[in-house]
């Protein structure tokens, strides 16, 4: 599956070794779930996907480079598709990560999905 390498690199170097983040490739992506749940995607059509709920939509659609997340021709209702300019600086990066990850913290773990965090050393490098 294609997707920005660079940006999946600099989303593990900024989440560091948190044991609660799991990787999975889904949604056109690389997806990183908390306790089951999508908190962010590192989409293969450019850009993230990052889960903001539908109360957080209106306030950052106001956003810069912000729209809204699609699959097909279907709206995701609580999710936003951030332009790579939004994320220049690790700084920024980390408040989009943060948005997703102050989502899904409140929700309860999902049962049917049981992902493990990859081994460093068992991850695919790819170009870039």
């Amino acid at each position: 599956m294609a997707y920005d390498q660079k940006t999946a690199a600099r989303v593990r170097r900024l989440l560091g070794s948190r044991p609660d983040i799991a990787e999975k490739e889904m949604m056109g992506g690389l997806s990183f779930l908390v306790n089951g749940h999508i908190a962010f995607s590192v989409s293969g059509r450019g850009g993230m996907l990052i889960r903001v709920g539908a109360e957080g939509m209106d306030r950052l659609l106001k956003e810069q480079h912000v729209q809204p997340a699609a699959m097909g021709a279907r709206t995701m209702t609580g999710f936003v598709r951030v332009a790579p300019e939004a994320y220049r600086s690790d700084a920024a990066l980390t408040k989009w990560l943060q948005c997703g990850l102050d989502l899904v913290a409140a929700m309860p773990a999902t049962k049917s999905v049981k992902l493990r965090r990859p081994n460093p050393s068992q991850r695919r490098r790819g170009p870039g």
